[in-house]
């Protein structure tokens, strides 16, 4: 009787997955995902319920706004990525005029009732608007085909580069190159594409770079140099990972992010903390999952018959990747700090949002294979 009423449930909740569009599998991987962030947030704010809860808040929003987006037809999507696009490009220059300094960057706008980072609607309208103009198009990628997709990556990158946020501009530019990328670009291009970057680096790191940005760099290679002062951060992160051994210190017990070693512990340098207190065994696990998160979303793009599907799925589960990738490079030293949060365990709201915004998408996405199949 109990394996029946079991069975009962698991069917009615499959059914109510099914009507709401939700992909089971990608949803409990977040959901796992999401609940570790929120615990190890509790540690990294020195047990700062308040915090913890906020968070916690904003993950239910963000579940929710996933739900939502999952439930707009795919071919709607395609119709409003132009209108997505142009609306962050009007923000972005309304950030540039009127937006909030904070920190020696102008990046956000206040609206009153809300505030808000306009460079994250391009994360999500920069990809949807090159696969919606490249699946319309014979694909491979051609030159004039590319270079209209490099202009329209372009503009928001250097836009939000000038902010200057090169963090969210590494991300914006990646999703929109991850969509070439998937629409077949040739070889010789990517190496016709690849020399000019080279032959332009010397003078993207005169004018494009601030001092700052080029001072992190610099100190990359050696954070020794100012112990005190730019090498801070990198020292003190890989002194954090270090000790936590193999298995690690505990939860709660980590010595470097309770003593308040560790800069921006609940937000950018959250993996030191995670790595300190769970140590090597843990941090493995914790990057495990995050790759069975990708691998799922490009399993989706895989599946998906239609070329918009494809290629905005893929791009959307390599941008998470890039999240990943620049966020661990950072904290242990092996990449230079640019401001990449650790994805949906960084404390934070509009990031968050926007990456489960993007995970709706994938979903509706599958929902849309799932509908054209039945």
């Amino acid at each position: 009787m109990n394996q029946e009423i079991d069975s009962d449930q698991m069917s009615y909740s499959r059914r109510l997955l099914d009507a709401l569009r939700i992909d089971p599998v990608l949803l409990a991987l977040l959901f796992i995902l999401s609940a570790i962030g929120v615990v190890l947030l509790y540690s990294a704010s020195g047990a700062n319920t308040d915090l913890m809860i906020r968070q916690a808040v904003r993950l239910v929003v963000a579940f929710v706004l996933l739900v939502v987006v999952a439930n707009i037809p795919l071919r709607l999507i395609r119709k409003i990525s132009i209108v997505m696009y142009l609306l962050g490009i009007v923000l972005l220059l309304a950030v540039m005029f009127f937006g909030e300094v904070g920190k020696g960057a102008q990046r956000w706008l206040d609206l009153g009732l809300i505030r808000f980072q306009p460079s994250e609607i391009l994360k999500l309208a920069v990809p949807m608007v090159v696969a919606a103009y490249l699946s319309s198009r014979l694909l491979p990628v051609g030159w004039k085909e590319l270079i209209v997709s490099v202009v329209l990556v372009m503009i928001p990158v250097l836009m939000i580069a000038r902010q200057p946020d090169l963090g969210t501009a590494i991300l914006v530019g990646s999703a929109g190159f991850f969509v070439l990328f998937l629409a077949g670009v040739r070889w010789r291009v990517m190496i016709v594409l690849g020399v000019l970057l080279s032959l332009l680096a010397p003078i993207l790191w005169k004018v494009a770079l601030h001092d700052y940005q080029r001072l992190r760099i610099l100190t990359l290679l050696n954070p020794e140099s100012d112990p005190l002062g730019s090498g801070y951060h990198i020292i003190q992160s890989k002194i954090a990972i270090g000790s936590g051994g193999v298995y690690g210190k505990g939860w709660l017990n980590g010595t470097q992010s309770q003593l308040d070693f560790i800069p921006e512990r609940s937000t950018d340098f959250i993996f030191s903390v995670f790595g300190e207190e769970f140590g090597f065994f843990g941090s493995v696990l914790l990057i495990l999952l995050y790759l069975v998160i990708i691998y799922r979303g490009l399993y989706i793009a895989a599946d998906s018959s239609d070329n918009f599907g494809r290629m905005l799925a893929g791009a959307l589960s390599l941008t998470f990747f890039v999240y990943l990738f620049v966020n661990t490079g950072m904290v242990t030293g092996m990449l230079p700090v640019v401001g990449v949060p650790l994805p949906l365990i960084s404390y934070g709201g509009t990031s968050m949002v926007t990456l489960m915004a993007g995970f709706g998408l994938i979903m509706a996405i599958r929902s849309s294979r799932r509908f054209w199949n039945n």
